[in-house]
């Protein structure tokens, strides 16, 4: 079955609150099997709206509105729905009551007359009481053809859709979407798509999507099925055979789990400990880690060495690598690593050295120019990246090949 969004507020096409009902209701539906291919936003404003209607119920089967429900005039939501479904609105005596519990449970708020506009509800509709606020949520039928009306803030609208909106949806469509994520590092997105280019080309049910992330390749797994366990097993053979293709490559298959959390937990499980020594990252690879709930067992200090004396006094980069090699080499970055491993009594380290941009780049060592040091039990690596991205991009692709980079000399510890 398709369905169609209408998020319905002139606030969110002002820019004044980010439309997240959207981004919600689209994730829930898509994990129901439903198909969505258009969403739209609309402002407060009768003709517009009852355009933008007309055009989704004659496209989708199911229309799912958000906003509008309040007490307001400008709250129009409802009365255009029941216009463009040939509704009369009548007074539901039920959400009356329930709206005078309300506010009798909030002694310091009186009702006001216009609450009862929300009492008014197209007749034949399907009341979904708010649990939360004033405004009911309504399922109106005709034709085949179905809307579902949602009140606005997202304390309302979530735990409605997920306690009544749900369970009816499912029963429209009894298969549901299940997804698997397998994530891969250590491996760039032309050629791991060229690597399972087999897999989509002849794929049916489960399905595969590649997902390109800064310095990641994430691989989704998808399967319709009546529930989770004929899911999984639709999804075991595309895991397995994605396993097999990428290896030690794939760092996690849970959806949740980050890179820098997977090498939190390789440093538990080895009984490693951590340090960093950053320059052109300032930080934001220790804030990468540190990021992490109980990273604070294998991470004790680290250092930022954005000098030439800094290098030199807190990880112990000697002066004539500095002098010789320059900052930004190969030399720097495995003295930086060995030196703040041993400043800091840490098993292992990484360190980023390089020239984020815009300015300080040369012709020999232009901009995007960074080398990554990784030291693991008396073992030294580096590496030489050249990012084309700005300021910004540069620093976070550094991050990510520096986590990778670590990731990669742990598998050999």
């Amino acid at each position: 079955m398709v369905v169609e969004l209408i998020s319905v507020g002139t606030e969110i096409l002002l820019g004044n609150i980010v439309n997240t009902n959207a981004a919600y209701l689209s994730e829930k539906c898509a994990a129901l099997g439903l198909s969505c291919y258009h969403q739209s936003v609309v402002g407060d404003n009768e003709g517009r709206l009852e355009k933008t209607l007309r055009l989704a119920v004659s496209r989708s089967d199911i229309v799912i509105l958000s906003g509008g429900l309040g007490p307001t005039k400008d709250d129009l939501t409802k009365e255009v729905t029941a216009k463009v479904f040939g509704k009369k609105l009548t007074e539901d005596t039920h959400t009356k009551e329930r709206i005078a519990g309300y506010f009798s449970k909030m002694q310091s708020k009186k009702i006001t007359e216009n609450n009862w506009k929300q009492a008014m509800v197209p007749e034949g509709a399907k009341v979904v009481d708010n649990h939360n606020g004033t405004a009911p949520g309504l399922i109106i039928e005709e034709n085949g053809k179905t809307a579902i009306l949602l009140p606005g803030p997202p304390n309302e609208i979530k735990p409605m859709f997920e306690r009544d909106i749900m369970p009816y949806l499912r029963s429209l469509e009894p298969e549901g979407i299940y997804s698997k994520m397998v994530k891969i590092c250590s491996i760039g997105e032309s050629k791991a798509e060229t690597m399972v280019l087999d897999l989509m080309e002849n794929q049916s049910n489960p399905t595969i999507a590649p997902y390109a992330k800064t310095g990641e390749v994430h691989f989704r797994v998808t399967a319709r099925a009546l529930d989770e366990a004929e899911a999984d097993k639709l999804m075991e053979p595309m895991l397995k055979e994605l396993s097999e293709r990428f290896g030690d490559k794939i760092y996690t298959t849970s959806e949740e789990v980050t890179l820098e959390e997977a090498i939190v937990d390789m440093l538990k499980e080895k009984n490693l400990t951590l340090t960093t020594a950053e320059s052109c990252t300032a930080g934001l690879l220790a804030g990468r880690i540190m990021n992490v709930a109980g990273a604070s067992q294998i991470y004790n200090e680290g250092y930022i060495t954005y000098s030439n004396e800094a290098k030199e006094k807190l990880v112990g980069v000697s002066h004539g690598t500095l002098e010789s090699h320059g900052a930004v080499s190969h030399e720097t970055a495995a003295e930086m690593a060995e030196g703040a491993a041993r400043a800091a009594g840490a098993d292992a380290s990484v360190s980023v050295t390089g020239i984020a941009g815009p300015d300080g780049g040369t012709k020999e060592k232009p901009v995007g120019l960074v080398y990554v040091g990784c030291y693991v039990k008396g073992n030294v690596r580096t590496e030489e990246f050249r990012f084309l991205g700005n300021r910004a991009k540069n620093r976070e692709y550094a991050v990510v090949r520096a986590l990778t980079l670590l990731r990669e000399e742990l598998l050999k510890a």
